[in-house]
């Protein structure tokens, strides 16, 4: 397979955009089921497809950010933490939830489903930005709290959210640092 460079210049110099920085416009139908097709290109061991999509439209959101204060309240959750779980959802012009719907099956375990959810997540990031939105993954509490996911999202009993990708119109952003490849890198020759 010949060398990408493109694809290898883009993948160095990518970053996420927090979603708080997110704005309008967001990519409509026809161009969120591009990047929707593209992410679901994913490794899926099995061909499972362990995962699906729940978009989420600005009302929707909206009405995410209100259960988030109104459940969370019924917790006992800390106002602060309950404000700025909401505010994510009150700002983001779009986000999908990528929900991770495993398959029973001895041949591919759990954890390979998981991981292909994952991958899922990272795509959809990475097709979004270099389809020139901004874009970040950002699930926060909310996005795993038992109480809240099934009742908002209409998750199954064995479905969880793997996570939350928000898209919209954001401003560049400069790199941040990154890990020290040596201090997380072993090579095993033998």
């Amino acid at each position: 397979m010949p060398r990408n460079q493109p694809a290898l210049d883009f993948l160095s110099s990518r970053r996420s955009v927090p979603p708080k920085l997110l704005a309008a416009p967001a990519p409509d139908r026809a161009a969120l089921t591009e990047l929707l097709t593209v992410a679901a290109r994913s490794p899926d061991h099995g061909m499972l497809v362990p995962w699906r999509f729940v978009v989420l439209e600005q009302a929707a959101l909206r009405r995410v950010a209100a259960e988030i204060k109104r459940i969370g309240g019924d917790l006992g959750r800390d106002p602060a933490m309950l404000e700025k779980a909401a505010a994510v959802y009150e700002s983001s012009p779009l986000a999908v939830a990528v929900v991770l719907s495993p398959k029973s099956t001895e041949k591919i375990p759990m954890e390979e489903q998981v991981l292909s959810a994952g991958a899922v997540c990272l795509a959809l990031v990475n097709v979004a930005l270099a389809a020139g939105w901004g874009a970040g993954w950002v699930s926060g509490w909310a996005a795993h709290e038992a109480e809240f996911v099934p009742a908002i999202l209409g998750l199954g009993a064995e479905e969880s959210i793997a996570g939350m990708v928000h898209i919209g119109t954001g401003p560049a952003q400069g790199d941040r640092p990154r890990p020290d490849l040596g201090a997380i890198t072993t090579w095993l020759a033998d």
